[in-house]
């Protein structure tokens, strides 16, 4: 089996930095590093994690709760938490809380029992009392979503401001019955970007009917069912934000069962530029968030309060975009008069 001081003198180095190249490689010149990377490779050396963790009590674990493994805008955001995790020494532990507060609270129980050295939660619905105190024990980093007043390090866009941009987005088409398929209201994100259709309706003192102001579950199934309801109104929106791309395509679908067109007769915008977005037919227009950047901040804050570093600031957000696509048009004031 081969060991840390055979890696040492391949490279020519001491035994002190291959271990400092293994666990802090930003204490190691990069001469150096690449010296030992190679040896490493070289002769298929494998840290002994387990007597690692007998020595200083660090497991290089980190845990990552989400809130919905189905959901395929996570899977964006947890590729930047594992490449920089992988880059630093760190494995990911994934912990799907299906949108359970008292499973979150699980995950929590691992980080007391040691298991664990930090944890980036991506889901914020158990008490905020909980996750507080947690978070003065042990490095706790929240992404996508926040705690109101936390002075937990979090990392996400501007929920409110972008939901107000996509509705102003239909606004400036010339829709005037919009309606919106928000998420679950018990959720920081739903709430957030339902404010800001409310906003962008207020700011051009179009009226709301409250009919066309329904509360979907982020998923697929909720879109569906819900467009099904406004297309069976004797005035249907002409336009519909839906908080997030899975809504969104659920409702272009519930659309076309109708046998009506999009966005010939009802112009579509989502939320988050997952994937399968850009090539759905028509292909969303929705907003991007910087998924990817969210998670690697998000471990770059975590990295910092595991090595005992001062962070700057509490709340980090980062910048959106409307991405254009297909599903959004102009009204059609022959259709909608």
């Amino acid at each position: 089996m081969v060991r840390i001081v055979d890696v040492a003198k391949k490279a020519n180095v001491s035994t002190a930095t291959v271990s400092r190249v293994i666990s802090k490689p930003d204490t190691v010149r990069e001469e150096t590093i690449n010296k030992v990377l190679r040896a490493i490779k070289e002769l298929n050396y494998h840290p002994n994690v387990l007597a690692r963790q007998l020595r200083t009590s660090e497991t290089k674990t980190v845990i990552v709760v989400i809130p919905d493994i189905s959901n395929p805008f996570f899977s964006k955001v947890l590729r930047g938490i594992e490449n920089l995790a992988s880059a630093n020494g760190y494995q990911v532990l994934l912990g799907d809380a299906g949108n359970d507060s008292e499973q979150e609270s699980r995950y929590l129980d691992m980080l007391r029992q040691k298991k664990a050295d930090g944890m980036i939660l991506l889901t914020a619905k158990m008490k905020a009392e909980i996750v507080e105190e947690m978070a003065n024990e042990f490095p706790v980093v929240l992404a996508c979503e926040y705690i109101e007043g936390s002075s937990i390090p979090t990392i996400s866009i501007d929920n409110v401001s972008s939901a107000r941009k996509a509705t102003d987005y239909l606004i400036q088409l010339g829709h005037r019955r919009i309606g919106t398929i928000s998420g679950p209201l018990d959720s920081v994100l739903g709430q957030d970007r339902l404010k800001g259709f409310y906003q962008a309706m207020a700011r051009h003192s179009l009226s709301i009917d409250p009919v066309l102001v329904q509360e979907g579950h982020f998923n697929y199934e909720s879109g569906f069912n819900l467009m099904k309801k406004f297309v069976a109104l004797n005035r249907m929106p002409t336009g519909v934000f839906a908080a997030n791309d899975e809504m969104a395509l659920g409702a272009i679908r519930a659309i076309r069962t109708m046998n009506l067109r999009v966005p010939e007769d009802i112009s579509v915008i989502g939320f988050d530029d997952i994937h399968f977005s850009s090539i759905f037919e028509p292909a969303l227009t929705t907003i991007s968030q910087p998924a990817f950047e969210i998670g690697s901040k998000a471990m770059e804050l975590l990295i910092m309060l595991m090595d005992k570093m001062k962070i700057e600031k509490n709340q980090y957000i980062l910048d959106d975009s409307l991405v254009i696509r297909e599903s959004c048009s102009k009204i059609n004031k022959s259709l909608h008069p």
